[in-house]
């Protein structure tokens, strides 16, 4: 049998990094087995759905290298829902319901105020078809539930290990809306049947709906895949993520210079009981990914993190992988890779580049102490002209030493101040090469 897993986002907004850790998983899981992996696009929200978000959850997924081998549309396979939804009907586990959401509340409240499980009582059940036509008279619209049969719906989670659910204890889920909207409890069951799913991974909030689904699947005579749940995200400090995951979509890590494998490597092992480490490459982090190793406790995750992941991977890339970009900033060609040497040691994004390339171009402004002053000035009148090479630092700072008789960090320091405004940085052997300008002092 072909491993085959899909990631099944809304096409409703930006996706953020909990939506990531589903799609990662799933991929790699595809991938290790030599599998298949589906992008499906649950648009059956024409409201809510946008082109622009399924065109944007395409070109994130292709971003990180996270490529698919088909993409379905719910919203083409209307017809195949409705399809589905008259075999339940004729098999006895489809019913109407006409419950206002103010009635049905109310019922929730009572249960609730009464120390039980806000489970839906079934009363449509009993509805006969001359009291579904007054309801329908009264201007009621009836909206369809599938009926579950109530005893334990059991399998072994790939994370949460094994899970027993008592159906009695779930209302029977509203599968189809009075407006006619397919909901995403019945489109996904009726899919995974059709396009052969075999796993899936998706977050610890799931756990009922895969309980219901597994029903569903059964009803409509196929077999239900593997299942396994993955701890929700939370802050830093353990607060509720979700208010926060409009700030942290893949689009906004993006332009904050965040790199893909930097996000990919620790969206690998956040949760696992593995270490985060950087990996090279896709292949390196399919080998190093196991499903089991995840746990269930709601897991931290800060942004923060992915900064030094990606400082990291830039000190490794080779002048090849970044050359168009430093050619954008105006870099000359005979300085570009001597100009890659000395930033890539000295930038946490790819963005810091241009701050680095404007001071070798336009010179920086100095910073001098009152008391070097002096010092400084009678040091510059000692510099050689232009061009500069790797030797010049260390035969004007000689120079400078014999003049001066100032050495180590005093000697040092304020001419690297004087000449890049900054306290620290690259070896100013390699800096001097770069420099454009004298700085006035």
């Amino acid at each position: 049998m072909t491993v085959t897993t899909r990631f099944a986002p809304s096409p409703t907004g930006w996706i953020h990094v909990g939506n990531l850790r589903t799609a990662l998983m799933n991929w790699m899981i595809a991938r290790k087995a030599g599998g298949r992996f589906i992008l499906r696009l649950d648009d059956t929200d024409q409201e809510r759905s946008k082109e622009e978000y399924a065109d944007g959850i395409m070109a994130d997924l292709d971003w990180l290298g996270l490529h698919w081998d088909r993409v379905e549309r719910q919203s083409l396979r209307m017809d195949r829902y409705r399809e589905a939804a008259d075999s339940l009907r004729a098999a006895g586990r489809f019913y109407e319901c006409f419950e206002t959401p103010v009635e049905l509340d109310l019922k929730r409240k009572k249960l609730l105020n009464m120390g039980r499980p806000p489970v839906y009582d079934r009363v449509s059940l009993t509805l006969n078809d001359a009291e579904k036509a007054a309801m329908r008279a009264d201007g009621r619209e009836g909206y369809w539930r599938f009926l579950l049969n109530q005893n334990r719906i059991e399998w072994a989670d790939g994370i949460l290990g094994p899970i027993s659910i008592d159906a009695a204890s779930v209302s029977d889920p509203v599968l189809i809306r009075a407006d006619g909207q397919v909901l995403y409890t019945f489109a996904s069951s009726v899919d995974d049947i059709d396009m052969g799913v075999t796993f899936i991974v998706r977050g610890a909030d799931h756990v009922t709906n895969t309980a219901t689904q597994i029903q569903i699947m059964q009803a409509l005579g196929g077999t239900p895949p593997s299942f396994a749940h993955h701890s929700l995200l939370t802050g830093p400090q353990g607060e509720e993520l979700s208010k926060r995951l409009g700030t942290l979509s893949l689009r906004d890590l993006r332009a904050r210079g965040v790199e893909p494998m930097a996000l990919l490597s620790l969206m690998a092992r956040l949760g696992s009981s593995r270490p985060v480490e950087l990996f090279a490459s896709h292949d390196e982090l399919i080998a190093g990914f196991d499903v089991g190793s995840f746990g269930s406790a709601p897991t931290k995750f800060d942004a923060e993190d992915l900064f030094p992941l990606t400082r990291h991977h830039l000190q490794g890339l080779p002048f090849a992988a970044v050359k168009d970009r430093i050619a954008a900033l105006g870099v000359p060609d005979d300085a570009a890779e001597a100009f890659w040497a000395v930033a890539k040691g000295n930038i946490t994004v790819l963005a810091d580049m241009a701050d680095w390339w404007a001071l070798f171009r336009d010179g920086a402004k100095p910073l001098v102490d009152e008391a070097d002053k002096a010092f400084v000035a009678e040091a510059l009148a000692l510099l050689p002209p232009q061009p500069w090479t790797h030797a010049t630092w260390g035969e004007w700072t000689a120079a400078v030493k014999d003049a001066t008789g100032r050495k180590g960090k005093d000697l040092f320091r304020p001419l690297r101040r004087a000449l890049t405004g900054r306290d620290a940085g690259p070896e100013m052997a390699d800096v001097m090469p770069l420099l454009r300008k004298v700085p006035k002092v």
